[in-house]
């Protein structure tokens, strides 16, 4: 993800920060440092803004571990079913697995998408047993967790995050559990639109409570990062279940231009302006090697000059895909990938492109046919 800063990589999964995150961490340190305190609380600390925002930056940074380890076990149940994770990107509302695809089966849905709630169950567990060795009272854990005391307040965040994530606001977790069990007893195309406006209907709700009860503009947020994401997801698996038996034969582009890796950036930009294609494949010595997109083109125009070699910028990581290939599985693996196009092969030599751009005309041709069916 842009603006993303990597922290690491944990089991092959690349675990990153956006800066966003970085700067709601500044921002709490800021106002809780120099937040207003009264003078018998100021007597009695050394410096106790600095140690309040201390505390509050650290339980912060322990709640966004918890979020980790909860997606990680999203990730690693993935795993087990052949399906890798690009990355878990922090963000200042949560943490988001980018797996390449869901699963297809109903009951590997089911568990990848309980797997992270049960590392709550797990983590609330840990932290229960450990205030219980340690004494501690259950009627001081609310009010030590708004404290300094660490233990309380992972204990009910890990709580709270597995309630919040168990509502059934598809595409969260729970979602995605209901979603799976509908899937179980009706087609997965009706499923999918059923648990997507039972989302939204719980976005409306998110919104409503975080503007005029809990006055939350994350909340808010996360109503409308809901919202969307359901209408999207809804969107794509109808588009998957229309292409369903067509190979990706059917909608690739076979009049497509390519470049060599000694091209200069400046000849990839008349052949971008001079055309519609977009993205490029990259060959050296007449073999495959990569794609270079109209955002790298245009970054690398600015930060390597005109007179680069395309070779630098080539991304190599973008492998192709065969022409007979299912059609509703290459886009899924477009929208996994986050490409606009991939280039198409057919026994090891390059045939063609498959656009996003393509894939949507086909479904105009596949919608007019059928409602031509459907008038004569």
């Amino acid at each position: 993800m842009r603006w993303s800063i990597r922290l690491g990589t944990i089991a092959g999964i690349r675990i990153e920060v956006h800066v966003t995150f970085l700067l709601m961490l500044a921002g709490v340190a800021f106002f809780t440092a120099s937040g207003p305190r009264d003078a018998a609380h100021a007597a009695a600390q050394a410096a106790p803004g600095f140690r309040d925002a201390f505390h509050t930056v650290l339980h912060l940074v322990l709640l966004f571990a918890c979020v980790v380890l909860h997606e990680l076990g999203h990730a690693l149940t993935a795993q087990r079913f052949g399906i890798r994770t690009r990355e878990i990107v922090l963000l200042p509302i949560g943490g988001v697995a980018r797996l390449e695809r869901m699963p297809e089966k109903p009951s590997q849905e089911l568990a990848v998408a309980i797997a992270g709630p049960a590392v709550n169950v797990v983590l609330a567990t840990a932290f229960g047993v450990a205030l219980f060795a340690l004494g501690t009272p259950a009627v001081m854990i609310l009010e030590r967790a708004g404290g300094n005391g660490t233990l309380e307040f992972l204990l009910l965040a890990n709580l709270s995050m597995l309630i919040f994530n168990l509502v059934p606001a598809f595409p969260m977790d729970g979602g995605r559990v209901l979603r799976a069990g509908l899937a179980m007893f009706m087609p997965y195309t009706r499923a999918t639109r059923f648990a997507s406006l039972v989302g939204q209907g719980f976005a409306l709700l998110f919104a409503a409570a975080g503007i005029f009860v809990l006055r939350s503009p994350v909340l808010v947020f996360i109503a409308l990062f809901v919202f969307v994401t359901a209408g999207e997801e809804r969107a794509l698996v109808q588009t998957r279940s229309s292409l369903t038996g067509l190979p990706v034969s059917a909608a690739m582009v076979t009049a497509f231009v390519s470049l060599e890796t000694r091209h200069e950036l400046a000849y990839a930009v008349d052949l971008l302006l001079a055309g519609e294609q977009r993205d490029f494949p990259v060959l050296e010595d007449g073999q495959l090697l990569g794609m270079l997109s109209r955002d790298d083109l245009l970054k690398g125009m600015r930060t390597e000059g005109p007179e680069s070699p395309v070779g630098r910028l080539v991304r190599l990581d973008i492998a192709p895909i065969e022409s007979s290939m299912p059609l509703d599985a290459a886009l899924q693996r477009m929208s996994a990938l986050r490409q606009n196009a991939l280039p198409v092969v057919a026994r090891g030599r390059l045939v063609g492109l498959l656009t996003l751009e393509n894939i949507r005309e086909l479904l105009l041709v596949l919608e007019a046919r059928q409602r031509h069916a459907g008038l004569a």
